[in-house]
């Protein structure tokens, strides 16, 4: 597979340069479910560089490569720290599927040797509130620049429209949970307006996308989720949530610090942190995550993605049900 990823990454490159390209040492970084990304070495004769390409089938893209490298490129641009598009294949004849090409990023990318590594430089608060710095200068950008092909209307109502699609899901898939019909009517009784402004959103800037070395956070990665007009809560809730802390429950924020640190450096860019819209978001964004794993659980269940991973994902929907049990109680 890697010599034919190889060939095929030499052919496209060279095509794109108008010169023979050479690419050698290609080893598979991260293979999920959706998308495989390689790194490699490319050569034009005594220019190297270390360059990493994101295979995405066309038949499971959330949105299409040339998208998806117009928004990281358009944060890039804001200062959020993100790898460089080089460039941007939409042919499946190279290497199976379209692919993006880009910067190689040195850094941890693995959750928990990313919580090692911080741990041992001490460096959980700086690592938070520069994650928060990244999300306040994307929440920065007015959402009318980004690509007009990413989910996402002017006039929504995120929360309104979030909920009714989680209510969906737990009528299709967990109907028969208390917890979860119980979390419901708390969202709804206390579903917020409209926020003041809709920004641009990640969607998924966590731990386990993230690129941090010694000196703090790198890059973030995977924008296939990227959505205008939405609430910055909602971004805020699903760093925050527990199962991104990997065992460091103690640290809301990826595991790396509290609140406070993340809020800083959020505020610092000109962020505005709701601590009542992020909570609710934090209790629909990790009924969200129940809803994920009972979709998992089923698809293993009915034959379509017949892994262990996803049986197991069923295991875990108890451990939502305390997350929420925890998130809604009475406070005082």
């Amino acid at each position: 597979m890697s010599g034919n990823t190889a060939v095929g990454l030499a052919r496209f490159l060279s095509a794109e340069a108008g010169g023979a390209v050479s690419v050698s040492n290609v080893r598979q970084v991260s293979a999920g479910a959706r998308r495989r990304t390689v790194a490699f070495d490319a050569r034009r004769g005594t220019d190297g560089r270390r360059l990493v390409a994101t295979i995405v089938p066309a038949a499971i893209q959330r949105l299409p490569v040339q998208a998806e490298a117009q928004v990281r490129e358009l944060a890039r641009k804001h200062g959020v720290p993100v790898p460089a598009v080089v460039a941007i294949c939409t042919d499946a004849e190279f290497v199976g599927a379209p692919f993006l090409v880009s910067e190689l990023i040195d850094g941890e990318t693995v959750p928990r040797k990313v919580l090692r590594l911080v741990q041992a430089a001490g460096i959980g608060e700086r690592v938070a509130a520069q994650l928060g710095k990244a999300m306040g200068r994307l929440h920065a950008i007015d959402p009318h620049d980004a690509p007009a092909v990413l989910p996402g209307a002017a006039e929504s109502d995120p929360a309104g429209t979030e909920l009714a699609e989680a209510e969906c899901g737990v009528a299709r898939l967990l109907a028969d949970r208390p917890v979860f019909a119980l979390a419901l009517r708390w969202l709804r009784g206390r579903l917020p307006d409209p926020p003041l402004r809709r920004v641009l959103l990640h969607t998924d800037m966590r731990n386990g996308n993230l690129i941090v070395d010694g000196d703090g956070l790198r890059a973030v990665l995977d924008w296939e989720g990227a959505r205008r007009f939405g609430d910055p809560m909602h971004d805020a809730a699903w760093a925050a949530l527990r199962m991104w802390r990997f065992g460091c429950d103690g640290a809301e924020f990826g595991g790396f610090a509290g609140r406070d640190a993340f809020r800083h450096g959020y505020e610092q860019v000109g962020g505005v942190f709701d601590a009542d819209r992020f909570r609710w978001w934090k209790v629909l964004c990790t009924l969200g995550w129940g809803v994920g794993l009972a979709e998992q659980a089923a698809a293993h269940l009915d034959g379509s993605v017949r892994d262990i991973v996803m049986a197991a994902s069923g295991r875990r929907i108890s451990e939502i049900e305390w997350d929420l049990l925890m998130q809604i109680r009475p406070e005082g």
